[in-house]
């Protein structure tokens, strides 16, 4: 494998990050972590144009926003130089199955990449999301009565390019739904042997025709803070116990 010639380093300044952290991919709940952040009086770092802030009790981190494969990556492939080892993405997707309603959520266990970012990140074999992480979800969201569906998804970097042919092919393929970072954060956790697992909800019905949105409605957003708040609990969780673990 060629070698790089710019590679993700710790800064003189940069902080030393928790093992477990939280990347929101929008900037709606990246906003409604920042002001649960402000309350809680968080250490606040540079990010790009991007944010990131940390927390000593429980040790844990969230950044966000990074829309896009490539801004996920950049943000992803600095946590772990600065630490991080155990991270949840938090995001959207637009669904692909007439059984996966705006509100819902899904766990991805594998992508279908259409990104530019993952051929740049060799690995052999299949790249999967954490079974480890995606059962703590799974037991985390159990506790609080949600449901989480496991399931593949499709990562396209062309939002207007989702054709009604993919849609179609994809949904009888049993792709869940299609994102714009999953597929590409997952080979990049695979490459930097990290643990990465993902929590998209669903925004839209692609299967749908027309096209139905859902993002914009209120109790949407209702959910989707919501879902912010129990995934900064559950991160905490999981801080709490990996540094149980490394006493």
């Amino acid at each position: 494998m060629s070698e790089a010639v710019v590679h993700p380093l710790r800064g003189k300044n940069e902080p030393q990050l928790p093992a477990c952290g939280l990347l929101l991919l929008n900037p709606s709940e990246a906003r409604q972590a920042a002001q649960i952040a402000g309350q809680q009086e968080w250490a606040r770092h540079f990010l790009f144009h991007s944010n990131l802030f940390s927390a000593q009790a429980p040790p844990m981190f969230w950044a966000g926003p990074a829309v896009g494969a490539p801004m996920a990556v950049i943000c992803l492939e600095k946590f772990i130089a600065l630490g991080a080892s155990r991270i949840i993405v938090c995001g959207w997707c637009g669904s692909l199955q007439p059984g996966l309603g705006v509100g819902e959520l899904v766990a991805p266990t594998w992508g279908i990449s259409e990104e530019g970012t993952s051929a740049h990140y060799p690995v052999a074999g299949k790249v999967e999301s954490s079974p480890r992480l995606r059962q703590e979800l799974q037991d985390f969201f159990a506790s609080t009565g949600t449901e989480l569906k496991e399931g593949p998804i499709w990562t396209t970097d062309a939002l207007y390019r989702e054709t009604r042919e993919k849609v179609v092919r994809y949904g009888r393929e049993g792709i869940l739904a299609v994102d714009m970072e999953c597929s590409a954060l997952l080979q990049v956790a695979a490459f930097r042997r990290v643990e990465l697992a993902a929590v998209l909800m669903v925004s839209d019905l692609l299967w749908q025709d027309p096209w139905q949105p859902g993002f914009q409605g209120k109790e949407f957003r209702k959910r989707s803070q919501g879902l912010v708040a129990d995934l900064l609990r559950c991160v905490g969780g999981l801080a709490v116990e990996e540094k149980g673990v490394r006493r």
